[in-house]
């Protein structure tokens, strides 16, 4: 059994190119590249970018796929139990976004949909943490009304961008604000929003806009099935006011009691914990991202590992229950086993 396999990790930079504009302070944060277009990391990652071989996947620092460690050692990452329910997948992948530009209007393939056309067994429901938002930025999520298949691909074969963000549902949003973004919502965060997202473990985004961006949408913007067919991936009605509340939190990034920062539909998706707090994490395949400070954690089977801001820490479940002290961490987590069997 290799020593990473066993063994609490920080992650080196995972920034690429992307084709929107941004970067520079996930370069700041965790030691990257930065900018000008790779306003993506992609954190304890064993998912590749749609169609690729490798691009996206995560390295331990001995330049080990994360990919390969977990499958070397299945149960030593994972724990049996997870693997009995989800086999070799972690179930969540981590991104930093730093857009400098206003993201497309765009959305995601549900499990069914990804089953039904692309033979996956994941869809793409993921949730933003915001770290940073200018005043008055926000996001749009969800249609602001019911919209007609053959008047919306107008739209998208016009290129109406003006058209299509006056479509959606607009919210301001606030450092501490976590907004869960279920697949088929269609969506769009403004320029200078910085977030950590968590999501389903798959690179499927089907695109509404491209005018502007370093992307051929008549291309790559239907996920190789065709606008017509991909679109109905789309909920073209609006969520209602009930439903809209409830995908969003507020929170404030400090100490206290161990807290899920995400809206409690996540759960059957993926989790999000803030740390430090009273009481421990129990053992299994976490992600940790330190957002300020410096501390330490404390793992009842690996030694105590030393943490700072900007440190990105992938957790094996072989390391046993442990504790943040000092540092402001979000831990992420797979989903709860029997709320992710229903989940849609």
């Amino acid at each position: 059994m290799s020593h990473s396999s066993t063994t609490p990790a920080k992650l080196p930079s995972n920034q690429f190119d992307h084709f929107y504009r941004g970067g520079n302070r996930i370069g700041a944060l965790r030691h990257g590249p930065g900018g000008p277009m790779r306003p993506e990391e992609w954190i304890g990652s064993i998912t590749t970018r749609f169609g690729e071989a490798e691009q996206g996947l995560s390295r331990l620092s001995d330049g080990t796929l994360l990919r390969d460690a977990i499958k070397n050692d299945s149960d030593g990452w994972l724990g049996a139990d997870h693997v009995k329910n989800f086999g070799l997948s972690t179930e969540i992948l981590i991104k930093l976004l730093d857009p400098d530009q206003r993201l497309p209007v765009h959305y995601h393939p549900n499990k069914a949909f990804a089953k039904t056309h692309l033979g996956l067994d994941h869809g793409k429901t993921e949730a933003w943490i915001i770290l940073e938002a200018p005043a008055g930025s926000g996001v749009g999520l969800g249609f602001a009304q019911t919209q007609n298949k053959e008047e919306l691909l107008k739209l998208v074969r016009a290129q109406d961008s003006a058209a299509l963000l006056a479509s959606l549902r607009r919210t301001e949003v606030q450092v501490g604000d976590a907004v869960l973004v279920p697949a088929g919502v269609a969506h769009a965060i403004d320029a200078g929003i910085f977030v950590l997202e968590l999501q389903e473990p798959t690179d499927l985004s089907a695109l509404l806009e491209w005018e502007g961006f370093a992307v051929d949408g008549i291309k790559d913007g239907h996920l190789g099935l065709g606008f017509e067919t991909v679109t109905d991936a789309l909920k073209l009605d609006p969520l209602t006011d009930q439903e809209f509340d409830s995908l969003i939190t507020h929170n404030v990034f400090s100490g206290g009691e161990l807290r899920s920062v995400l809206p409690l539909k996540s759960d059957g998706y993926f989790r999000a914990h803030l740390a430090p707090g009273t009481g421990d994490f129990p053992a299994g395949f976490a992600v940790a991202l330190v957002l300020d400070g410096s501390g330490t954690i404390t793992f009842a089977n690996a030694p105590e590992m030393s943490i700072t801001k900007g440190d990105a820490v992938v957790i094996p479940h072989n390391a046993g229950p442990f504790t943040f002290s000092g540092a402001n961490a979000i831990v992420c987590r797979p989903p709860l086993a029997e709320l992710a069997r229903v989940a849609p």
